[in-house]
């Protein structure tokens, strides 16, 4: 409600409010001021209602005392403000002005999903990587909304494949210890036109200990070294002759105690169905696992008899004491395992998180603000 405190004009012409009272569906770049003709703006108090909690929106009149803006210039969406306004002018009457307006409600949102999960603890050559669930166009936007930061401070350099996937990385691996934070401050950012961001959140991790396990596939081997240093030689087997194991350097995604492998699901035909595949590491999307291998107990070591895979002797059920299970124990979500000598091509960047088979010049490249020069 307006009031007047003391004779003179009516308050909404004396303090003219913008958007104006009542207003709704005001897009996010609409600007927010609270203007007088003549005298001074005493207060001003701006109120953003959205998710059901009420939060002051902060703001400055200006050295005149004839305007107040806001400090962050673009409204919110899906959100209702309210507006009070005292002036005082030079007769020292006072007005107060009492105005809301609601903004745009978008019919599409967009969120990213954040790998690796809030809080864990990581191996060092984890990849900070957002998957979307819808294509993004405004990829600068979009990029300028996710900040990846470290301690002790690296630089941190994004990349894209295609429209839906955003990486982080550094130039080298990281160092154990580092805390990594990522802060997304996607909300009412316009990923697409239309489509608007939802998230505003903060996740972090810690890079643990560093393990850097080689495989070299034309010799049956595994070297696992830790801070670089070889603490073990493992047996394994590899992709056969007709389905060899991609090259170059993959990052352990998930670590599952028991699995079932159906060779449909990786384009296979029938060819197995394993329902209690144990100790399993996966290492790329499309299907790439180090896992344990109880149905050919005699190849680790001599023969690669797998469908691309990486395989460790182990017994069914998975034993503790096996290769396969010792490994297992040892090992973090974020390690790297490299394979080297397969009669195949190097794994694909974004199979998995395949990033560090980049180029650091490459992967610079391929951000959003790299182009924009």
């Amino acid at each position: 409600m307006d009031e007047v405190l003391g004779k003179g004009p009516a308050p909404a012409d004396v303090i003219r409010v913008t958007p104006d009272d009542g207003s709704r569906a005001v897009r996010p770049g609409t600007r927010l001021r609270v203007r007088i003709g003549g005298g001074r703006l005493e207060s001003v108090s701006v109120v953003r209602e959205q998710d059901a909690q009420r939060t002051p929106v902060p703001g400055r009149i200006s050295a005149d005392g004839l305007s107040w803006q806001p400090d962050r210039s673009r409204l919110a969406l899906a959100a209702r403000y309210t507006v009070d306004a005292v002036a005082l002018d030079g007769h020292g009457r006072r007005s107060a002005r009492h105005t809301t307006f609601t903004t745009y409600v978008p019919g599409k949102r967009f969120i990213g999903y954040v790998t690796p999960e809030d809080r864990s603890t990581v191996g060092t050559g984890m990849i900070v990587s957002l998957d979307f669930n819808r294509v993004v166009t405004d990829r600068a936007a979009v990029e300028r909304a996710v900040e990846v930061t470290a301690r002790p401070a690296v630089e941190i350099r994004p990349h894209w494949f295609g429209g839906g996937r955003l990486d982080f990385r550094p130039e080298h691996y990281w160092k154990p210890g580092t805390q990594v934070t990522v802060a997304l401050h996607l909300r009412d950012v316009e990923g697409a036109p239309g489509v608007y961001g939802l998230q505003e959140r903060t996740y972090s991790f810690t890079v643990g200990r560093s393990q850097v396990s080689l495989v070299d596939a034309a010799r049956h081997t595994m070297e696992v070294r830790r801070d670089g240093a070889l603490v073990a030689t493992v047996p394994i087997t590899a992709g056969a002759p007709k389905t060899t194991t991609y090259n170059g350097k993959m990052v352990v995604m998930e670590m599952l105690e028991m699995t079932r492998m159906n060779s449909r699901t990786v384009g296979f035909g029938g060819e197995y169905d394993i329902p209690d595949v144990p100790h399993a590491m996966r290492l790329t999307d499309s299907g790439t696992f180090v896992h344990g291998n109880y149905w050919a107990p005699d190849a680790p070591g001599h023969v690669n008899v797998s469908h691309g895979c990486v395989g460790l002797r182990d017994v069914k059920g998975g034993g503790s004491d096996t290769p396969a299970g010792w490994f297992f124990d040892r090992s973090l979500v974020g390690d790297v395992i490299e394979v080297v000598h397969s009669d195949d091509k190097q794994v694909a960047p974004d199979n998995g998180l395949g990033g560090w088979n980049m180029t650091w010049k490459a992967w610079k490249a391929g951000g959003a603000g790299s182009r924009l020069g």
